[in-house]
């Protein structure tokens, strides 16, 4: 067995060279909370042994945050961060990679105005727009990785002593992102070969529908015309291959904005702006959110979907089996990078360009008239399971099944 020391730096490895894959004199921008400094400082050096010309770090402190959240005046949140907009923007032009190391309290916000965060999100929506359009299409490389703070293992694992929760969520991380093996960066290359052929194997089906059928979910979503399914497996604009998000399960392509009718409901629970999102159902006319329940967070969810036009719209659908390790490890994360490689899930708001024939060619108006959604949001939410059937429509109205019982048939 490798040695957590050993792990650790499996980890900070694939997180530059699977992740991001710097090159020779490029910068990496690095996005992470403090408790993350440990990861941070492995990234750096392994980012510097690579060729990086510059690495640069922004830390950020969710006491920090929370504390705004409590004091500041309601007008601060109303104010777009247009500095920090154009830094990253600059960045981006200039070819810099972007990690980000995520560190999540899921209950980070609980009890705040739901006001003040919505208006937060909004403002810094529109000020990160330009930045946010680059990264979803794919012109700059981007990735994110996790790291456990005690917040979020004592969420995860709230049965365990005190003392080993964050051990055992390194655990799992280590074991869901393949660090816990001798040649991880192998192991990678073999997993995500295997989600190209799924990709494959859609593309050369190009179903005009799929229907899903599950407890709580009847939905049938019409793919526009030229949809491409993809993995976070990447192509950045200056040709060099990047991997979105570690770990990752699923293939994903754009619904038609319009064409989406019927009821879906969640499986996981959604942490979303710092509160948790749980036990609701959505039900969709033309594609457009009409009606929605949930049994918590029902003022974060109805926040979401008034976010703008486009975040009561579908922007992601995404296929991942029941019979994947994230799923069987029986473990839920409280964050959508690791629950939705355990789960089938969509996504309320912008559709990614590159899931659309020449889409990243495209103007937003283009886009727009071939059925991609627009919007500044994009959140994933998890709606798979194991009773979960999925059948593809091909034009001339035959149902292919896709998935059975949860899993690819």
């Amino acid at each position: 067995m490798l040695s957590f020391k050993q792990k650790l730096e499996n980890y900070a490895l694939l997180a530059v060279k699977i992740g991001v894959n710097i090159q020779p004199g490029q910068t990496l921008v690095v996005n992470a909370d403090i408790t993350s400094a440990e990861l941070v400082r492995l990234v750096v050096r392994n980012a510097y042994e690579a060729g990086a010309q510059l690495v640069k770090v922004n830390y950020s402190d969710e006491v920090v945050t929370r504390t705004r959240y409590d004091l500041a005046p309601s007008e601060s949140f109303l104010v777009p961060p247009k500095w920090q907009a154009d830094e990253l923007e600059d960045l981006a032009k200039n070819g810099a990679a972007f990690l980000n190391i995520i560190s999540v309290d899921p209950d980070l916000l609980a009890g705040v105005d739901s006001e003040r965060i919505a208006n937060n999100q909004r403002t810094s929506g529109q000020a990160m727009a330009a930045y946010r359009e680059m990264l979803m299409n794919n012109f700059a490389s981007w990735s994110i990785v996790a790291f456990p703070s005690p917040s979020w293992a004592a969420k995860v694992f709230p049965e365990a002593p005190a003392d080993q929760q964050v051990d055992l969520l390194w655990e799992a991380f280590f074991k869901a992102v393949r660090a816990d093996q001798e040649n991880p960066v192998e192991a990678w290359t073999l997993h995500l070969d295997g989600l190209k052929d799924r990709c494959t194997f859609l593309n050369d089906r190009k179903y005009r529908k799929l229907h899903y059928t599950a407890p709580g979910t009847d939905l049938t979503i019409e793919l526009p015309e030229g949809h491409i399914w993809c993995q976070a497996g990447a192509v950045n604009g200056r040709g060099v291959p990047f991997l979105a998000n570690i770990p990752t399960e699923e293939v994903f392509t754009a619904p038609l904005k319009t064409g989406v009718n019927g009821t879906v409901s969640s499986t996981k629970p959604l942490s979303y702006g710092g509160n948790i999102i749980d036990n609701f159902t959505l039900t969709l006319e033309n594609g457009k959110v009409i009606d929605f329940t949930a049994e918590k967070g029902q003022e974060t969810l109805a926040a979401l979907l008034a976010m703008d036009e486009g975040a009561s719209y579908l922007g992601e659908v995404a296929l991942v089996p029941f019979h994947s390790p994230i799923s069987e490890s029986g473990i839920l994360y409280y964050t959508t990078l690791y629950d939705e490689n355990a789960s089938c899930h969509l996504a309320l708001g912008a559709a990614y360009a590159f899931t659309l024939q020449d889409g990243i060619k495209m103007t937003k108006e283009e886009l727009s008239a071939k059925g991609m959604n627009q919007s500044l949001t994009h959140v994933d939410f998890m709606m798979g399971s194991p009773e979960m059937n999925i059948d593809g429509i091909t034009d001339n109205g035959n149902a292919e099944p896709i998935f059975r019982n949860g899993n690819w048939a």
